[in-house]
Protein backbone atom coordinates (compact mmCIF):
# COMPACT_ATOMS: atom_id res chain seq x y z
CA UNK A 1 0.00 0.00 0.00
CA UNK A 2 3.17 2.67 0.65
CA UNK A 3 6.98 2.41 -0.50
CA UNK A 4 9.33 4.74 0.83
CA UNK A 5 11.70 6.53 -1.52
CA UNK A 6 15.54 4.75 -1.30
CA UNK A 7 17.33 8.10 -2.01
CA UNK A 8 20.03 9.90 0.16
CA UNK A 9 19.86 13.33 -1.56
CA UNK A 10 19.95 16.11 0.93
CA UNK A 11 16.97 17.80 1.76
CA UNK A 12 18.21 21.33 1.16
CA UNK A 13 20.89 21.67 -1.84
CA UNK A 14 23.03 24.52 -2.20
CA UNK A 15 21.57 27.44 -3.91
CA UNK A 16 24.23 28.91 -6.56
CA UNK A 17 24.31 32.21 -7.95
CA UNK A 18 22.22 33.10 -11.11
CA UNK A 19 19.41 30.83 -12.15
CA UNK A 20 18.03 28.44 -9.15
CA UNK A 21 19.05 24.86 -9.29
CA UNK A 22 17.22 22.19 -8.15
CA UNK A 23 19.28 19.55 -6.21
CA UNK A 24 20.85 17.90 -9.31
CA UNK A 25 22.28 20.74 -11.11
CA UNK A 26 19.37 21.26 -13.02
CA UNK A 27 18.04 24.63 -14.17
CA UNK A 28 14.59 25.76 -12.19
CA UNK A 29 12.49 26.61 -15.16
CA UNK A 30 9.52 28.17 -13.07
CA UNK A 31 7.80 29.40 -9.16
CA UNK A 32 6.37 26.45 -7.07
CA UNK A 33 2.97 27.69 -6.56
CA UNK A 34 2.09 26.70 -2.83
CA UNK A 35 -1.26 25.97 -2.38
CA UNK A 36 -2.46 27.05 1.24
CA UNK A 37 0.91 28.46 2.21
CA UNK A 38 -0.34 30.01 5.03
CA UNK A 39 -0.77 26.51 6.84
CA UNK A 40 1.84 24.60 8.99
CA UNK A 41 3.79 23.08 6.17
CA UNK A 42 2.85 25.35 3.54
CA UNK A 43 5.01 28.33 4.84
CA UNK A 44 7.86 26.27 5.77
CA UNK A 45 8.09 24.64 2.47
CA UNK A 46 7.62 28.16 0.94
CA UNK A 47 10.37 29.84 3.21
CA UNK A 48 12.54 27.00 2.31
CA UNK A 49 12.76 27.29 -1.66
CA UNK A 50 12.39 30.78 -0.88
CA UNK A 51 16.35 30.09 0.66
CA UNK A 52 17.65 28.64 -2.08
CA UNK A 53 16.44 30.85 -4.68
CA UNK A 54 13.58 29.15 -6.14
CA UNK A 55 10.73 31.57 -7.39
CA UNK A 56 7.65 30.83 -4.84
CA UNK A 57 3.95 31.65 -4.94
CA UNK A 58 1.94 31.28 -2.19
CA UNK A 59 -1.59 30.44 -3.03
CA UNK A 60 -4.31 30.82 -0.39
CA UNK A 61 -7.65 33.05 0.81
CA UNK A 62 -6.02 36.48 1.39
CA UNK A 63 -3.54 36.08 -1.46
CA UNK A 64 -3.81 38.03 -5.31
CA UNK A 65 -4.94 35.94 -6.80
CA UNK A 66 -6.95 34.04 -4.42
CA UNK A 67 -7.20 30.40 -3.74
CA UNK A 68 -10.33 28.78 -1.58
CA UNK A 69 -10.54 24.68 -1.69
CA UNK A 70 -14.51 25.44 -1.65
CA UNK A 71 -14.58 27.50 -4.55
CA UNK A 72 -13.10 26.31 -7.75
CA UNK A 73 -13.57 29.67 -9.65
CA UNK A 74 -10.36 30.41 -8.13
CA UNK A 75 -8.43 27.48 -8.54
CA UNK A 76 -7.29 27.60 -12.01
CA UNK A 77 -5.83 31.29 -11.56
CA UNK A 78 -3.81 29.95 -8.55
CA UNK A 79 -1.89 27.41 -10.66
CA UNK A 80 -1.51 29.59 -13.74
CA UNK A 81 2.04 29.95 -14.54
CA UNK A 82 3.47 27.00 -12.14
CA UNK A 83 6.24 25.14 -12.51
CA UNK A 84 5.37 22.89 -9.96
CA UNK A 85 2.90 22.52 -7.15
CA UNK A 86 3.19 21.88 -3.34
CA UNK A 87 -0.51 21.11 -2.22
CA UNK A 88 -2.16 20.57 1.36
CA UNK A 89 -5.76 20.08 1.34
CA UNK A 90 -8.38 22.04 3.76
CA UNK A 91 -9.61 20.46 6.16
CA UNK A 92 -8.06 17.30 5.91
CA UNK A 93 -7.83 14.30 2.72
CA UNK A 94 -9.85 11.57 5.14
CA UNK A 95 -13.09 14.10 3.89
CA UNK A 96 -15.52 12.97 1.71
CA UNK A 97 -15.05 14.77 -1.94
CA UNK A 98 -11.49 15.61 -1.29
CA UNK A 99 -10.46 13.25 -4.32
CA UNK A 100 -12.25 14.45 -6.81
CA UNK A 101 -11.01 18.09 -5.57
CA UNK A 102 -7.43 16.67 -5.82
CA UNK A 103 -8.78 15.20 -8.83
CA UNK A 104 -9.92 18.28 -10.32
CA UNK A 105 -6.82 20.50 -9.61
CA UNK A 106 -4.67 18.26 -10.88
CA UNK A 107 -6.66 18.37 -14.05
CA UNK A 108 -6.50 22.32 -14.17
CA UNK A 109 -2.58 21.94 -13.03
CA UNK A 110 -1.88 19.84 -16.53
CA UNK A 111 -3.84 21.95 -18.39
CA UNK A 112 -1.95 24.77 -17.70
CA UNK A 113 1.43 23.05 -18.00
CA UNK A 114 2.13 22.15 -14.50
CA UNK A 115 5.40 19.67 -14.86
CA UNK A 116 5.09 18.21 -11.35
CA UNK A 117 2.44 18.28 -7.85
CA UNK A 118 3.84 17.48 -4.93
CA UNK A 119 0.36 16.53 -2.33
CA UNK A 120 0.97 15.94 1.37
CA UNK A 121 -1.81 13.10 2.67
CA UNK A 122 -2.75 11.05 6.16
CA UNK A 123 -1.22 8.54 6.79
CA UNK A 124 -4.18 5.77 7.69
CA UNK A 125 -6.62 7.67 6.21
CA UNK A 126 -8.63 5.99 3.59
CA UNK A 127 -10.21 9.09 2.49
CA UNK A 128 -6.63 10.23 1.81
CA UNK A 129 -5.37 7.31 -0.25
CA UNK A 130 -8.57 7.96 -2.57
CA UNK A 131 -6.99 11.80 -3.48
CA UNK A 132 -3.66 9.96 -3.75
CA UNK A 133 -4.84 7.76 -6.30
CA UNK A 134 -6.71 10.29 -7.79
CA UNK A 135 -3.25 12.34 -8.38
CA UNK A 136 -1.68 9.36 -9.53
CA UNK A 137 -4.24 8.64 -12.41
CA UNK A 138 -4.61 12.25 -13.08
CA UNK A 139 -1.37 12.45 -16.05
CA UNK A 140 0.27 15.28 -14.40
CA UNK A 141 3.83 14.17 -12.37
CA UNK A 142 3.36 13.59 -8.92
CA UNK A 143 4.90 12.77 -5.15
CA UNK A 144 2.71 12.35 -2.57
CA UNK A 145 4.38 12.89 1.16
CA UNK A 146 2.62 11.19 3.71
CA UNK A 147 2.56 11.76 7.20
CA UNK A 148 1.75 10.77 10.64
CA UNK A 149 0.40 13.36 13.24
CA UNK A 150 2.52 16.70 13.59
CA UNK A 151 4.80 17.52 16.72
CA UNK A 152 3.20 21.22 16.00
CA UNK A 153 -0.33 20.40 16.68
CA UNK A 154 1.00 20.70 20.25
CA UNK A 155 2.22 24.14 19.42
CA UNK A 156 0.10 25.48 16.59
CA UNK A 157 -2.79 23.57 16.17
CA UNK A 158 -6.14 21.87 18.13
CA UNK A 159 -4.05 20.76 21.12
CA UNK A 160 -2.19 23.82 21.97
CA UNK A 161 -4.96 25.55 24.29
CA UNK A 162 -5.04 21.94 25.97
CA UNK A 163 -1.56 21.82 26.67
CA UNK A 164 -1.70 25.22 28.35
CA UNK A 165 -4.55 24.50 30.49
CA UNK A 166 -3.10 21.40 31.24
CA UNK A 167 -5.44 19.02 30.19
CA UNK A 168 -5.47 17.17 26.63
CA UNK A 169 -8.24 15.49 25.60
CA UNK A 170 -8.68 13.27 22.76
CA UNK A 171 -10.49 9.91 21.54
CA UNK A 172 -7.27 7.90 21.11
CA UNK A 173 -7.32 5.91 24.16
CA UNK A 174 -3.83 4.43 24.84
CA UNK A 175 -3.29 4.11 21.06
CA UNK A 176 0.71 4.96 20.48
CA UNK A 177 1.70 7.43 17.33
CA UNK A 178 5.12 8.22 15.99
CA UNK A 179 4.66 11.66 15.93
CA UNK A 180 6.57 13.78 13.01
CA UNK A 181 7.99 17.25 12.82
CA UNK A 182 6.66 19.77 10.54
CA UNK A 183 10.12 20.45 8.89
CA UNK A 184 10.68 17.19 8.60
CA UNK A 185 7.88 17.11 6.54
CA UNK A 186 9.07 20.33 4.52
CA UNK A 187 12.34 18.93 3.99
CA UNK A 188 11.32 16.13 1.96
CA UNK A 189 8.48 17.71 -0.12
CA UNK A 190 11.61 20.31 -1.28
CA UNK A 191 13.61 17.37 -1.80
CA UNK A 192 11.31 16.35 -3.96
CA UNK A 193 10.12 18.99 -5.38
CA UNK A 194 13.80 19.58 -6.35
CA UNK A 195 15.12 16.07 -7.03
CA UNK A 196 13.39 14.65 -9.84
CA UNK A 197 15.15 11.03 -8.59
CA UNK A 198 12.47 11.24 -5.29
CA UNK A 199 8.91 12.03 -7.79
CA UNK A 200 6.47 9.68 -8.77
CA UNK A 201 6.57 7.61 -5.08
CA UNK A 202 4.70 7.96 -1.39
CA UNK A 203 7.25 9.29 0.85
CA UNK A 204 5.83 8.03 4.38
CA UNK A 205 7.33 9.91 6.85
CA UNK A 206 7.12 9.68 10.40
CA UNK A 207 9.17 10.51 13.67
CA UNK A 208 11.68 7.93 14.72
CA UNK A 209 9.56 6.59 17.95
CA UNK A 210 5.44 6.07 18.53
CA UNK A 211 4.40 7.34 22.35
CA UNK A 212 1.13 7.38 23.38
CA UNK A 213 -0.81 11.22 24.28
CA UNK A 214 -0.51 10.09 27.92
CA UNK A 215 3.82 9.68 27.54
CA UNK A 216 3.84 12.95 25.32
CA UNK A 217 1.92 14.66 28.33
CA UNK A 218 4.47 13.11 30.46
CA UNK A 219 7.63 14.88 28.55
CA UNK A 220 5.81 18.13 28.38
CA UNK A 221 5.52 18.00 31.92
CA UNK A 222 8.94 17.17 32.89
CA UNK A 223 10.00 20.19 30.70
CA UNK A 224 7.84 22.80 31.91
CA UNK A 225 7.35 21.88 35.56
CA UNK A 226 4.15 21.56 36.07
CA UNK A 227 1.67 18.47 34.96
CA UNK A 228 -0.03 18.52 31.82
CA UNK A 229 -2.20 15.37 31.76
CA UNK A 230 -4.23 13.49 28.77
CA UNK A 231 -7.69 12.81 28.99
CA UNK A 232 -8.97 10.08 26.49
CA UNK A 233 -12.49 10.43 25.66
CA UNK A 234 -14.99 8.57 24.01
CA UNK A 235 -16.18 10.31 20.80
CA UNK A 236 -19.66 11.64 20.99
CA UNK A 237 -18.35 13.85 23.95
CA UNK A 238 -15.52 15.27 22.15
CA UNK A 239 -17.42 15.76 19.19
CA UNK A 240 -19.97 17.64 21.58
CA UNK A 241 -17.12 19.81 23.07
CA UNK A 242 -14.74 20.27 20.25
CA UNK A 243 -18.44 21.71 18.23
CA UNK A 244 -19.17 24.11 20.80
CA UNK A 245 -15.69 25.69 20.32
CA UNK A 246 -15.55 25.04 16.17
CA UNK A 247 -18.36 24.18 14.62
CA UNK A 248 -20.18 21.13 14.16
CA UNK A 249 -18.60 20.10 10.87
CA UNK A 250 -15.32 20.38 12.13
CA UNK A 251 -16.22 18.69 15.62
CA UNK A 252 -17.32 15.52 13.28
CA UNK A 253 -14.21 15.69 11.21
CA UNK A 254 -11.89 15.69 14.05
CA UNK A 255 -13.67 12.81 16.01
CA UNK A 256 -14.08 10.64 12.94
CA UNK A 257 -10.30 11.19 11.45
CA UNK A 258 -9.39 10.50 15.26
CA UNK A 259 -12.16 7.29 15.42
CA UNK A 260 -10.34 6.10 11.99
CA UNK A 261 -6.64 6.34 12.69
CA UNK A 262 -6.16 5.70 16.25
CA UNK A 263 -6.98 1.83 15.95
CA UNK A 264 -3.10 0.93 15.48
CA UNK A 265 -2.75 1.26 12.48
CA UNK A 266 -0.31 3.84 12.44
CA UNK A 267 2.04 2.51 15.55
CA UNK A 268 4.92 1.62 13.60
CA UNK A 269 7.18 4.02 12.64
CA UNK A 270 8.86 4.27 9.16
CA UNK A 271 11.89 5.02 7.28
CA UNK A 272 10.87 7.35 5.25
CA UNK A 273 12.43 10.61 6.67
CA UNK A 274 16.23 8.80 6.25
CA UNK A 275 15.39 7.22 3.18
CA UNK A 276 14.18 10.85 1.44
CA UNK A 277 17.00 13.19 3.38
CA UNK A 278 19.67 10.81 4.24
CA UNK A 279 19.49 11.55 8.23
CA UNK A 280 17.34 10.67 11.15
CA UNK A 281 13.89 12.52 11.77
CA UNK A 282 13.52 15.21 14.53
CA UNK A 283 12.34 13.29 17.72
CA UNK A 284 9.68 14.57 19.88
CA UNK A 285 11.73 15.19 23.07
CA UNK A 286 13.75 17.04 21.40
CA UNK A 287 10.78 19.16 19.40
CA UNK A 288 9.11 20.04 23.43
CA UNK A 289 12.62 21.26 24.72
CA UNK A 290 12.56 23.55 21.93
CA UNK A 291 9.16 24.73 21.97
CA UNK A 292 8.74 24.92 25.55
CA UNK A 293 8.24 28.76 25.45
CA UNK A 294 5.07 28.46 23.20
CA UNK A 295 3.10 26.80 26.61
CA UNK A 296 4.30 29.43 29.15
Amino acid sequence: MTSTSTSTHPAQPTAAPGPALDAVGHEVGGPVHVICGTGKTGRRVAERLEALGVPVANRSRRSTPAFDWQDRSTWAAAVEGAAALYVTYVPDLAVDGSDDDVAHLAALAREAGVGHVVLLSGRGEVGARRAELALEASGVAWTVVRASWFHQNFTEGALLDGVRSGVVALPAGDVAEPFVDADDIADVAVAALLDPALRGRVHEVTGPRALTFAEVAGEISAVLGREVVYVPMEPEPFRAAVAEQAGEEYARMLTDLCVEVFDGRNVEPTDGVRAALGREPRDLADYVRANAAAWR
